[in-house]
C-alpha cells in the first residue's frame, strides 16, 4: 500500500506563490506516476497537473498552464508543484495521487489514481 504525504499548503495573497510537496517512503517511488488534484467545497476533485514515471512527461489543466510547474526529484522521493501568480479560484484542498505502479502514464483523470494523500489546504485570499 503506497502512502503519500503532502506538505506546503497555506494562506497566500493573490499573485503570490506556494510550493507543494508530495513525498513517500516507498523504495520504488520513482516508478509511480504522480498527479496533483484539488477540491473545493461543492465541487468535484479536479486534475491540476501530473508527471509520468517513465519519461517525465507532464500535463497541466488549462487553468494553471503558465503558472504552475510540476517536477520530481526521485532521489528525495518527492514530487513538487510550484504554484505562481495564484488566484482566489486556485483555493482548495490539494491532493497528490498515484496509480498502480505499472501505470506509468500521466493522466488528469481522477479514476486513474488508486493512492491518495491526506491533502493540504491552499487558500488564496487578500
Amino acid at each position: 500500500q503506497l502512502q503519500l504525504v503532502e506538505f506546503g499548503g497555506g494562506l497566500v495573497q493573490p499573485g503570490g506563490s506556494l510550493r507543494l510537496s508530495c513525498s513517500s517512503s516507498a523504495f520504488n517511488f520513482d516508478y509511480y506516476a504522480i498527479g496533483w488534484f484539488r477540491q473545493s467545497p461543492g465541487r468535484e476533485r479536479e486534475g491540476v497537473s501530473c508527471i509520468s514515471s517513465s519519461d517525465g512527461r507532464t500535463d497541466y489543466a488549462e487553468s494553471v498552464k503558465g503558472r504552475f510547474i510540476i517536477s520530481r526529484v526521485n532521489a528525495k522521493n518527492t514530487v513538487y508543484l510550484q504554484m505562481n501568480n495564484l488566484k482566489p479560484e486556485d483555493s482548495g484542498v490539494y491532493y497528490c495521487g498515484a496509480p498502480q505502479v505499472h501505470q506509468t502514464q500521466c493522466l488528469l483523470t481522477k479514476g486513474w489514481y488508486d493512492y491518495w494523500g491526506q491533502g493540504t489546504q491552499v487558500t488564496v485570499d487578500s
